[in-house]
């Protein structure tokens, strides 16, 4: 069994374009695009989940991991609705990158250049994100286990990935790569895609339960990405760990 999760040549691919993390209409447009119903989903699930009531910092108190943070694009949100935040990534540059505008904003954010499998923590994580990460993992069972192992019994871990179909390699690669051109080509292998259910099994191994599931679709013609009930490409997920 390999003893890390870290690709390199991922690690090499994201690095090379680090310093566009901010830029709203660089290389990661589409990720600014997506962040709103992300941000939308992890709050609302975490408050129903923690009988948290809505108020200005509505998530104070929770500690969360944002596992493979890059710039810091959800990891600042968060911060900003009274989470505590670590995010953590396997490349230096993005992880410097975080920590420039987590300074430049006036936020309290722990950023560390590590991977879930070297991380030793003295409290556990109420909340642990896998957001567009477990696709550019070298192992995702070794991964997964891993990130499990930080996270608190009844704790929850929210995953988002793309489902490994036709339609995925459609659109996710052949669309967005080649014809939109909205991502770098080669910025995703479809082979490294994975089903919500191979996704769940392997869960299911480290005591988590899956305890919701959807797909999330970009609309034309309001321009924003939504809620929607097919997870034949992108999906997002919540579990529940026993």
């Amino acid at each position: 069994m390999k003893n890390n999760t870290i690709n390199k040549k991922e690690i090499e691919k994201f690095s090379r374009i680090a310093e566009e993390w901010w830029n709203p209409e660089g290389k990661f447009k589409p990720l600014h695009k997506f962040n709103p119903v992300r941000i939308e989903y992890i709050k609302e699930n975490i408050l129903k989940d923690f009988y948290l009531e809505k108020k200005e910092k509505p998530l104070k108190g929770i500690k969360i991991l944002d596992v493979g943070c890059g710039g810091g694009l959800l990891s600042e949100p968060l911060c900003r609705l009274g989470a505590e935040v670590t995010g953590v990534d396997a490349s230096e540059k993005n992880i410097e990158v975080a920590k420039i505008h987590a300074k430049k904003m006036n936020l309290k954010i722990d950023y560390f250049c590590i991977s879930p499998e070297k991380m030793k923590v003295s409290q556990k994580f109420d909340v642990i994100l896998n957001m567009e990460i477990v696709e550019h993992v070298e192992d995702i069972n070794l991964f997964l286990e891993c990130c499990t192992n930080l996270l608190k019994k009844d704790g929850i871990m929210f995953v988002a990935t793309i489902n490994k179909t036709l339609k995925s390699y459609i659109f996710a690669i052949i669309g967005a790569e080649y014809i939109l051109r909205w991502l770098p080509i080669g910025t995703h292998d479809w082979e490294k895609f994975v089903k919500p259910d191979e996704l769940t099994e392997i869960l299911k191994k480290n005591n988590l339960t899956l305890t919701k599931l959807d797909g999330v679709k970009f609309n034309i013609l309001s321009n924003k990405w939504g809620l929607d009930s097919d997870t034949s490409v992108n999906y997002i997920s919540k579990f529940s760990k026993n």
